[in-house]
């Protein structure tokens, strides 16, 4: 080593930085604003996360009742067709109840008692369930009063005949029963 570069080795002072690296230490108010810096960034993301689990649920919620506006129109669309088919049912019970005993003891009304049913079933397959009125009390939901009779005891206000049945379509009346009340 040249006496030159022994000189430039005592001159350096062990406590003074190298120039190439940076002072880590920051200032105190640098400090302050970093931290405020990421308060205020994590106040945003938990905005933005709030945001996003609200579009989230409002999405779901949005599909559930697409979903459910669908399947009304369906089943909506289901009970127009079912009040068609009802005067038809009515139509060939009325047809059965007024049979002939010859014709009853035909083949060919054997097969004809089989449509009905067959329509009763498909009916039955669709949510379709006749209204039982006959003794019950008269229920204005269920039944449209037609006639009020007298009758005897403990049939006040009781359906004690039945004029065109009635039908439910799940949870709804589709059509009311048309009945006859007793009065005392």
């Amino acid at each position: 080593m040249t006496e030159e570069q022994m000189t430039q080795n005592d001159n350096a002072t062990p406590n003074q930085p190298d120039a190439g690296v940076a002072d880590t230490a920051a200032a105190p108010g640098e400090l302050e604003a970093l931290k405020a810096r990421v308060a205020q960034l994590e106040k945003e993301s938990a905005e933005n996360k709030d945001q996003w689990l609200r579009a989230v649920a409002d999405y779901k919620n949005f599909k559930r009742r697409t979903d459910q506006e669908r399947a009304d129109l369906i089943r909506g669309a289901s009970a127009g067709l079912i009040l068609k088919l009802l005067p038809v049912l009515d139509d060939l019970e009325r047809a059965m109840g007024s049979v002939t005993p010859e014709v009853a003891a035909s083949a060919w009304y054997g097969g004809f008692k089989l449509i009905p049913q067959k329509l009763q079933a498909v009916l039955e397959s669709e949510g379709v369930a006749a209204i039982q009125a006959l003794g019950q009390d008269f229920d204005p939901n269920f039944h449209e009063a037609v006639i009020y009779e007298a009758a005897g005891d403990g049939q006040g206000g009781k359906v004690v005949g039945e004029l065109q049945k009635g039908y439910m379509l799940r949870e709804r009346v589709l059509r009311p029963t048309m009945v006859k009340v007793g009065q005392e």
